[in-house]
């Protein structure tokens, strides 16, 4: 996996995975019709290549060989201060799981700091609950709403806020959590398992991983999940459910 800078023969591969994550993240709230207009007004050739020249703009992508898997769009924006105002931060469903998003984050954070930006603002629709968690884990605090219009449909979306001075921690892929009756555990972002509306992560109770204690729902991110013996992982919280890791008999 390669992060770097975009560039303009990166529009085919930005456009697909902006489309992935966008039917991912916020179907049904927004329509595919919605989704697939609004994809190819913002990242058209043009658009892209446009949005590559402007000298406030910081743009990265993950790239998987020769494949796009994730992008972030950014822009130091001045104002009472200097913003850094990232915009969209798209993963490939099929690339989540992994703290690939966080990796992007810091990348992109640390990049807009250098370029002198005293604040970082990240912007999600209020439907995507899951990006909402996504900017909170990271450090960030809620602020205001406003109205947006996406392809002549009005939402609201959300700004969370964090100083500059607070993103000085380098991404790591296990994060300390307090468990039942108080038990602390570990979440490994770098382990998990792909379910239906977002992944599950091992958790242990020893920061070495030598202990396995079970999952945390990366959708409500519960606790309380199990496992039945097709070894099918299912949040008690909100349902959300992986796929069985081999195949049931009742189906041969």
């Amino acid at each position: 996996m390669d992060l770097r800078d975009a560039e303009p023969t990166d529009a085919e591969g930005i456009r697909a995975v902006a489309r992935e994550s966008l039917l991912a993240s916020y179907s049904p709230d927004l329509s595919e019709d919605v989704i697939d207009t609004a994809v190819k007004s913002w990242y058209a050739d043009d658009e892209v290549g446009s949005n590559l020249e402007d000298p406030q703009a910081v743009w990265t992508v993950a790239v998987d060989g020769d494949d796009v898997v994730a992008v972030v769009q950014s822009y130091l924006v001045e104002a009472d201060e200097t913003v850094g105002q990232i915009d969209w931060l798209h993963v490939a469903p099929d690339s989540r799981g992994g703290g690939l998003g966080r990796q992007l984050l810091k990348r992109v954070e640390t990049e807009l700091m250098d370029r002198g930006a005293s604040r970082l603002e990240g912007k999600v629709l209020t439907v995507n609950e899951g990006g909402a968690r996504f900017y909170e884990n990271a450090g960030y605090d809620a602020g205001e709403t406003r109205q947006v219009e996406i392809a002549d449909e009005e939402f609201t979306e959300r700004a969370f806020v964090k100083s500059a001075s607070e993103s000085t921690e380098e991404f790591t892929p296990v994060e300390e959590r307090s468990g039942p009756d108080g038990q602390t555990l570990y979440v490994a972002y770098d382990e998990s398992q792909r379910a239906r509306k977002a992944p599950f992560y091992v958790t242990y109770t020893d920061e070495e991983r030598t202990e396995r204690y079970g999952y945390l729902c990366g959708n409500c991110e519960s606790l309380a999940t199990a496992m039945d013996s097709m070894e099918r992982i299912e949040c008690n919280e909100c349902g959300n459910q992986s796929k069985s890791a081999r195949w049931d008999a009742a189906y041969l």
